[in-house]
């Protein structure tokens, strides 16, 4: 028998009660002159000490807006110390960075342009360099009628990266109240990933970055781990190993995984996870469902 109209709205709107993941709105608003700005300055290497490394450089937003490899390099080839984080949808997350210590895009900007290891500018020296380009000069008084100068040049790269979001992906379909989006085994894979309590630290519109959570809950999972996470912030002894928990939102696209960038394949993070995070040993059946429901997470490229 055919469920009524009226049944089905019903039912969808009980989904929507008791989820704890959230589609990626698609109506964000932003200043599009704002926005074109700051993509011209997102991708201009002069924003570097040596010319070499653009924002682009370790954030590539024409493929996952993280790095392809485990630690990024900046100028003179200088490696860091932690994994790229993608800008995808990090207009929603709690914090930026893995140890949150910058609040929000606007203060995330200021950290790469003068971290020695990665843009290695300090601010007389990227405000006179910009200002010697005419065109620039002219965008940023017609934009906030001012010279140039550090809080304009955050706030312009911080709107562009308001943008970098991926919508409708087929789980944010699903969400929407079209169950056919997901096969069979992509929804017992989301059955495993509630059941399991994965949703616990992975929920909201970001699918996690919403809070800090400990790495290695059941055991610790480096013994040689000498980043400290939150604690570098806090000063805090129990935040000793805690770090923003990862959006999981186009994760298929993001490795190696990780805050070390340790880990290549998509089903090693997932037994890793089950094990430190969890305290389970999944079965590779079970690592599998999870695995094709992370990939419902994949959406649409900025």
């Amino acid at each position: 028998m055919k469920l009524s109209i009226f049944v089905i709205l019903i039912l969808i709107a009980s989904l929507h009660a008791t989820e704890l993941i959230k589609p990626i709105p698609t109506d964000s608003i932003t200043n599009k002159q704002k926005v074109a700005l700051g993509k011209k300055l997102f991708f201009d290497a002069r924003l570097s000490k040596d010319d070499t490394i653009s924002c682009n450089s370790c954030h590539d937003v024409a493929y996952n807006g993280a790095d392809k490899t485990a630690l990024s390099f900046g100028v003179d080839g200088q490696a860091g110390q932690l994994n790229s984080p993608t800008l995808f949808n990090a207009l929603y997350n709690i914090a930026q960075f893995w140890d949150g210590r910058a609040s929000d895009l606007k203060e995330q900007v200021k950290g790469p342009l003068f971290n020695h290891v990665e843009m290695a500018t300090n601010e007389k020296e990227l405000v006179n360099k910009l200002s010697q380009d005419k065109k620039y000069v002219n965008l940023f008084f017609q934009i906030y009628g001012d010279a140039i100068n550090l809080n304009n040049i955050s706030d312009a790269i911080a709107e562009f990266e308001k943008t970098l979001i991926t919508p409708n992906s087929k789980f944010d379909l699903f969400l929407k109240g079209d169950l056919q989006q997901l096969s069979q085994q992509e929804k017992e894979g989301y059955k495993l990933f509630k059941n399991f309590g994965c949703v616990s630290c992975h929920n909201g519109v970001n699918i996690g970055s919403n809070m800090f959570q400990k790495f290695g809950i059941f055991a610790k999972y480096d013994e040689r781990e000498e980043n400290l996470g939150r604690y570098n912030v806090t000063k805090d002894e129990n935040d000793k190993y805690y770090f923003k928990v990862p959006t999981l939102r186009n994760i298929t696209k993001t490795s190696p995984y990780f805050h070390n960038g340790s880990v290549e394949k998509l089903e090693n993070a997932i037994k890793i996870m089950g094990y430190y995070q969890l305290g389970k040993v999944l079965s590779n059946e079970e690592i599998t469902s999870l695995a094709l429901f992370l990939k419902t997470l994949d959406g649409e490229l900025p």
